[in-house]
């Protein structure tokens, strides 16, 4: 039986807090800043839950979080 994996795409995206939810940070936050309002890039910040229906998948990602 080979070994499981966890991917590493979603061990650099997600963390599982210790009560067992799963947060990540928000997306177009990177690059090309410049054209965006400072009250967008302001939202940005921080984490957040992921949804739902994402959970299942993100928990297969992750099998020793």
């Amino acid at each position: 039986m080979p070994k499981m994996k966890t991917k590493s795409g979603a061990k650099k995206r997600f963390k599982v807090r210790a009560g067992g939810s799963i947060k990540r940070s928000h997306a177009f936050k990177r690059h090309i800043l410049t054209k965006k309002t400072t009250k967008n890039k302001r939202h940005l910040r921080g984490t957040v839950d992921i949804h739902a229906a994402d959970e299942k998948l993100i928990r297969a990602m992750l099998p020793f979080a």
